[in-house]
């Protein structure tokens, strides 16, 4: 089929002038390959961009069952690189080259200092690499998911890759031949499923998003000696705001996420209200984009990598990874949002990830195509996802507990949806329990002021209230509301506070920003501001600590000299 990315080749692939070229050359070193020699592999870390010089240098990719695919001809003036050498990731393709070539080989911190530098130029280079990466995800190459299309943990691997950018393929064990051809060679069972064949012809069975991450060479190594100024938790708007500011003004920054950029953001299907888009973005553009900016200017970001604990007693402050190993920074940025909370329904735990959903991605919403879903929900995340799905299920039924819509979504979600003819809304009513054979949903069975409604179902999607993710402090002192959520300001301290510090939590150096804050508004361009504004008062603090460094230094050298 016919892919947009046909008509902007020009700009995937773009030529460079003689001047351009030469502008390049102080940020990498002139080296040479003979005809035939690899000069990046898929699954090895990306020694950075090529600017070819001389020869030509045919780029393939290839995907878990062995096939290759030719990806393009290099000639002399173009470059090689995709988003992931902003950070040295492993290649997505292959490099072969087809002559002799001569090439300026830019390694990433190098080509970071480019794009930042050369501002015209490194605009063209930057809408190229994510060009390039948006063409391997079009085309499915990298790992291949095998499994049943409706198996809770093939969705959630599925969902996994996609929120990261990262290109796959999803093939069914049950009707695809060549799925099936598979199979028969390798000895499986139910147990093994999903499973994930890698380009390098590794076999993966039920892996979990960590033990795939891992394989893919994802998670990165830190240098226990390094401390950083800024430690974000948490990859939503306000973690990857904190981080393209703090990054972008010379601040070392590190970002740790659990499993994707854009947290619950990330998985809006379409944000109309925010700044500057008139006609909306998806909550995962939104991120992507976001999340290369930060890339651009230097943040380490290390996903997925959970948090187990907190250590403000140390100095600098310590963070400690689920693998014990411990990260040193100067301040902590707590950016964790809230999770969808659970809700209390009779039977829910037999049917979590057969079909019951806590977002609407494009996996769900294909799996639900012709079909009637019930969503329960009345904030704007709820409101856009029923607006999303109702493109794709027959009919959605909207659950909401109170009497309408209106103090708890965007007037234009709810016009949105008034004007939709195949969404019902269902006012005062509650789930009581879920209805099913074995692990398929198929009804659920729902409490109403005019009685007992039961609908006839297989997708349930869940936007109910949320929970603070800040289990992780537990032991740190940082104080919290009676909800869990994280106090700041003047609050944190007792109505005493200074209001340039109103982002600070009770531990010094340690902020908190976005849904995991107290009181804070839950919007994403909220999250955003937060995130600029608490790199401003992060400055604010260091300078001020490096100022009583200084009269300390001061003070002991004077005692230092007294008689």
């Amino acid at each position: 089929p016919f892919s947009p990315l046909q008509s902007r080749r020009h700009q995937m692939y773009p030529f460079l002038t003689a001047e351009e070229i030469d502008r390049m050359r102080r940020f990498g070193n002139v080296q040479y390959w003979r005809a035939g020699e690899l000069m990046f592999e898929v699954g090895v870390p990306g020694p950075g961009m090529f600017v070819l010089l001389n020869g030509r240098v045919r780029v393939t990719r290839r995907d878990g069952l062995g096939h290759v695919h030719l990806v393009t001809d290099a000639d002399p003036g173009q470059f090689l690189a995709e988003v992931g050498q902003l950070s040295g990731k492993p290649a997505l393709v292959d490099g072969h080259a087809i002559e002799d070539v001569e090439a300026i080989l830019i390694a990433p911190d190098r080509l970071r200092a480019l794009l930042v530098a050369e501002a015209e130029l490194g605009e063209r280079i930057m809408r190229s690499l994510i060009l390039r990466r948006v063409g391997l995800i079009e085309k499915g190459s990298g790992p291949i998911l095998v499994g049943q299309s409706n198996d809770g943990q093939l969705i959630s691997l599925q969902g996994f890759l996609s929120r990261n950018g990262y290109p796959h393929t999803v093939i069914d064990a049950c009707s695809d031949p060549e799925a099936i051809a598979l199979l028969e060679r390798i000895s499986t069972s139910k147990a093994d499923f999903p499973l994930v064949i890698c380009p390098d012809g590794t076999v993966m069975r039920a892996p979990d998003e960590n033990q795939l991450a891992s394989q893919l060479g994802w998670l990165p190594e830190f240098d226990p000696a390094h401390i950083y100024d800024v430690a974000v938790v948490g990859a939503g708007p306000a973690g990857l705001a904190t981080a393209v500011y703090a990054a972008s003004e010379g601040l070392s920054v590190a970002v740790f996420d659990c499993r994707a950029p854009g947290g619950q953001a990330g998985a809006s299907s379409r944000i109309e209200n925010y700044l500057g888009f008139p006609t909306g973005i998806s909550g995962q553009a939104l991120a992507g984009r976001a999340f290369v900016q930060a890339q651009k200017f230097g943040a380490h970001i290390a996903i997925p990598t959970e948090i187990k604990s907190l250590h403000c007693d140390c100095t600098p402050i310590q963070i400690e990874l689920m693998n014990g190993k411990r990260v040193s920074s100067h301040t902590v940025v707590i950016a964790t949002g809230a999770a969808y909370r659970r809700p209390n329904i009779v039977g829910l735990e037999k049917f979590e990830g057969h079909g019951t959903y806590y977002w609407a991605s494009p996996v769900e919403a294909k799996l639900c195509k012709g079909s009637e879903v019930v969503l329960v929900g009345g904030g704007n995340s709820a409101g856009q996802a029923v607006v999303y799905l109702a493109s794709h299920a027959a009919r959605v039924h909207l659950l909401i507990r109170g009497p309408g819509l209106e103090l708890s979504m965007s007037k234009y979600l709810i016009d949105r949806i008034a004007a939709l003819p195949n969404v019902t809304v269902h006012a005062r009513t509650q789930i009581e329990s879920l209805e099913g054979d074995g692990r398929t949903l198929a009804a659920v069975h729902c409490k109403t002021p005019d009685g007992p409604l039961k609908l006839d179902v297989r997708h349930l999607f869940l936007f109910t209230g949320a929970n603070p993710n800040t289990g992780w402090l537990r032991g740190c002192n940082v104080n919290t509301d009676a909800k869990g959520f994280v106090l700041t300001g003047p609050a944190a301290h007792g109505g005493h506070a200074d209001c340039s510090s109103s982002l600070e939590t009770s531990v010094p150096g340690v902020f908190a920003i976005g849904d995991v804050r107290s009181a804070s508004t839950k919007r994403v361009a909220a999250a955003v501001g937060e995130g600029a504004a608490v790199v401003s008062q992060i400055h604010g603090l260091l300078a001020e600590r490096q100022e009583l460094a200084l009269k300390a230094g001061a003070v002991a050298a004077i005692d230092g000299n007294a008689p």
